[in-house]
């Protein structure tokens, strides 16, 4: 029984070739099946089909050949275990010691325009995933290749030490048992809507990394990056300590607002999850200033997103300023250098470009509370429309303004108040926000109000009020009373952006006639909890 076997039947054949003739270099005897079986002998390679080796022929078009005890007994068998080499030898099973199969392309058929039931059925994989499961419950003997770029580390293993070491196995392994849960999880899924139209949620995250502890010290807490990109996750850490929990948090609120700016020089600064600094710029160091000014006392210890590589004096402006994450497309050379030297645990984290995160984004959106796993297609949507409603009206000039402040407002958490300014001629900034408060009154009056007046006092001196007049003032929901008109009038807001779609809309119109406001509808809402 000293013979070494590897069974290969691969759907996706990148590398194959080249894989099976290092394991014949290593000593292996090849069996294999159907058009792997083809592949190989094309090429040259000496191969045993499968139903040579079991005595039993594929039949059913290829439903039925794996699935037989020579194979799963060469691959359960425990070696060492008289009981089972006794059995493999009164039934002629030998050992298999290594299986490579990937599976058949459910999740790519299903996703085709057009599959139909038959196509979809016939593309879920029956002997691959058992195959795979009876040489991963057997990794202590068994190697299992399920995906092309582990080829390498198994040859080099093999060409080295005459065999595969166990922590290799035992890495392949819990790799199988990622993949067939997966694959089961997305055929069910398919199934489940395709034949009942009920949804099915299936969520498999594996290669996790703990990270220091969550949002408290006393809270353990671990990522599981699903390899979405551009995104943080997915980015390189170029400087800088491990990522928190928090750190993440923070970043991925930056990251996401900044994708609405993707191919402006525009700053996102965050602080606990909101944007408490947005700006735009003719210039990344422009755009970096008003955004670190719409909230200076907040700025410190925050994170910030840059929409464009950064340069040397885009960096410049942080020395002195404390910052915990800084994400940007790229770093330009002599801009990392001042960085790294600025502080040794500043991290730095590249993602590549920001325009095209739209691109690939996930389908669906989860959040888990006591009980239950909620789901939500993303708010993927700023506006659908700039509609006058009162008297008054926005100017042509003023619809950049007012998409710049309705791009903010929709990722502040709600009841949510931003305060936009066009500090010059294109270049736009938050002055003030209200976020999470249990009603919109105190978010303007309160917060965005009291923000706004001291950052343009600081900004021009003077009466804020003339400045006011020209900014504009969104919100996220509409208003559910007129009141929200008339604490915006004590302030000096002329002009107004919000969805509408309240019952008290004829009411809100009113209060704005009455003042001279002009304000639009947007026709979409921006709740976020």
């Amino acid at each position: 029984m000293s013979k070494k076997h590897a069974l290969l039947s691969v759907s996706d054949k990148s590398g194959i070739v080249e894989f099976a003739r290092g394991l014949v270099s290593c000593g292996y005897e090849l069996l294999s099946t159907g058009g792997t079986s083809r592949a190989l002998k094309d090429a040259g390679l000496a191969v045993r089909d499968i139903s040579d080796y079991t005595g039993f022929p594929e039949m059913m078009d290829g439903r039925v050949k794996t699935l037989h005890p020579k194979v799963h007994g060469g691959l359960l068998m425990v070696r060492g275990n008289k009981k089972h080499e006794t059995a493999a030898t009164a039934h002629g099973i030998e050992p298999i010691d290594l299986v490579c199969v990937n599976l058949y392309p459910f999740e790519q058929t299903v996703a085709k325009l057009g599959c139909t039931l038959e196509e979809a059925v016939e593309n879920i994989d029956i002997g691959g995933p058992s195959m795979l499961r009876s040489a991963a419950k057997n990794y202590r003997f068994v190697t299992v290749v399920t995906d092309p770029i582990d080829y390498p580390r198994v040859l080099a293993e093999l060409k080295e030490k005459g065999e595969t070491t166990l922590a290799l196995r035992e890495d392949l392994a819990l790799k199988v048992f990622a993949l067939t849960s997966r694959y089961d999880g997305a055929i069910h899924g398919w199934l489940s809507e395709t034949l009942r139209s009920q949804a099915a949620v299936h969520l498999s995250y594996h290669d996790g990394e703990e990270l220091r502890y969550g949002e408290n010290p006393h809270q353990r807490a671990w990522v599981y990056p699903t390899g979405e990109a551009p995104s943080v996750p997915a980015g390189r850490l170029l400087h800088g300590k491990a990522m928190s929990y928090n750190n993440y948090l923070d970043a991925d609120a930056s990251f996401q607002t900044a994708m609405e700016f993707a191919g402006e020089a525009a700053a996102v600064v965050v602080k606990h999850g909101n944007p408490c600094g947005i700006a735009t710029g003719a210039t990344l160091l422009e755009a970096l200033e008003k955004a670190w000014e719409g909230d200076i006392v907040s700025s410190y210890g925050s994170v910030i997103t840059l929409t464009h590589p950064v340069d040397l004096a885009t960096a410049s402006f942080l020395k002195g300023k404390f910052v915990e994450v800084l994400i940007a497309p790229s770093f330009l050379e002599d801009a990392l250098a001042f960085l790294k030297a600025k502080s040794k645990d500043l991290r730095l984290i590249e993602t590549g470009p920001l325009d095209a995160a739209e691109e690939g984004r996930a389908g669906v959106e989860y959040r888990f509370v006591r009980g239950a796993l909620l789901a939500q297609s993303p708010d993927d949507t700023v506006l659908e429309k700039l509609e006058p409603v009162t008297r008054a009206r926005l100017s042509d000039a003023d619809e950049p303004l007012a998409r710049f402040a309705y791009k903010a407002v929709k990722h502040v958490k709600s009841n949510a108040i931003v305060i936009a300014h066009a500090y010059k001629p294109g270049g736009f900034m938050v002055l003030g926000m209200g976020a999470g408060q249990p009603n919109r009154v105190d978010s303007i009056r309160k917060l965005a109000r009291a923000k706004a007046e001291e950052n343009l006092t600081r900004l021009y001196g003077g009466d804020p009020a003339k400045y006011l007049g020209e900014s504009i003032l969104a919100s996220d929901a509409f208003f559910p009373f007129a009141d929200n008109i008339e604490i915006a009038h004590e302030l000096g807001i002329r002009k107004i952006v919000q969805p509408g779609g309240s019952l008290k809309d004829p009411e809100v119109i009113a209060a704005c006639d009455r003042y001279g406001i002009a304000m639009a509808f947007t026709g979409v809402r921006h709740f976020r909890h």
